[in-house]
């Protein structure tokens, strides 16, 4: 792999430290929080038990404070105490090279630089971010570009642009916008939710150009292989808590060209995926209940599925998780 291919130590802009880990090609995870099924408390130690799994699997990096972590239903605190537990338990498990990025999305630049001094401060290596969107009828055209350099210009460590419009709505940031932010030394990357393989193509391409060190992820594992094909270094998504090695082996066939093999994986990878985006968390930790034992539930208010919902997520996920367990032996 060229040096370029990866992003390494660079200096924060915020006059801290550069990054200890390098952001690296391949799967990242944004890895999912439990909680006690009576009491709706922090359930710390499963959520140590899910980081071993995943970071056993081969992934290239975790996720904390995501959709899939259910960032916002944690408190101030308990985001904290999940970003520290995380680093604390890669690094007790010979884990340390792996990379943390955190979620540091907020409607104002004060508190999303405020999440970025946390999240360096616990442990993490990247801050995700988010663009504001509460106010978007009242953004003018420079308003998210200016949003993103001012945080970055502040944040202790590198951040990555998380560009879902699902999660934002009103917001869905161009090539134009990306490639502009892609210029500055204290941006690393971007995450792609926005599932637009030739908005990230043209990004990639003036990256590649250039020879900037700016990573291109894909934000779901159904479009992994063609967003590859159009200059992904990965994928960042919630499919790799269910499987993560039949993730990492997608990646890998990606990677290496080698198209039949990576098409038939891509297949049953697409389809569990399907499953996952349309039940987010709820059905991400019924999966993760049935087949692995151990999930349980949302915080509250998100619902507890019924028993025939939680049978309709389990049959749509099987034949990936039989993929699964056959990448396990």
């Amino acid at each position: 792999m060229s040096p370029s291919a990866n992003l390494g130590a660079s200096s924060g802009a915020g006059g801290s430290a550069s990054p200890q880990r390098e952001l690296r090609r391949g799967i990242y995870v944004p890895t999912v929080a439990f909680f006690d099924a009576q009491t709706d408390e922090l359930d710390v130690k499963t959520t140590a038990r899910h980081v071993l799994r995943l970071a056993g699997a081969g992934v290239a990096g975790l996720a904390v404070q995501g959709s899939n972590g259910e960032a916002v239903h944690l408190t101030t605190e308990e985001r904290s105490l999940v970003t520290r537990m995380t680093r604390s338990t890669l690094d007790g498990a010979g884990f340390s090279e792996m990379p943390l990025l955190v979620g540091c999305g907020a409607q104002s630049t004060v508190e999303a630089v405020a999440l970025c001094r946390r999240a360096a401060a616990d442990g993490g290596d990247y801050a995700l971010v988010l663009p504001p969107s509460y106010y978007s009828g009242l953004f003018t055209d420079s308003t998210v570009v200016d949003f993103f350099t001012a945080v970055a210009d502040a944040s202790p460590i590198p951040i990555i642009v998380y560009n879902y419009p699902g999660a934002t709505p009103g917001v869905d940031i161009d090539s134009d916008a990306l490639i502009a932010l892609s210029a500055h030394a204290n941006v690393a990357g971007c995450k792609f939710t926005c599932g637009n393989t030739g908005k990230l193509g043209r990004v990639a391409a003036s990256v590649r150009a250039t020879g900037r060190q700016f990573l291109c992820f894909a934000g779901s594992a159904d479009f992994t292989v063609s967003s590859m094909a159009h200059g992904a270094a990965g994928v960042i998504g919630g499919l790799g808590n269910i499987a993560p090695r039949s993730n990492v082996r997608l990646f890998e066939l990606a990677e290496a060209g080698k198209a039949d093999e990576a098409k038939r994986l891509q297949e049953a990878v697409a389809s569990g995926d399907w499953v996952a985006i349309q039940t987010g968390v709820l059905g991400v930790k019924v999966a993760l209940q049935e087949f692995y034992g151990y999930g349980g539930w949302a915080r509250k208010p998100l619902p507890r599925p019924d028993a025939a919902q939680r049978a309709k997520i389990v049959d749509g996920l099987k034949d990936l998780v039989a993929v699964e367990r056959g990448f396990e032996s």
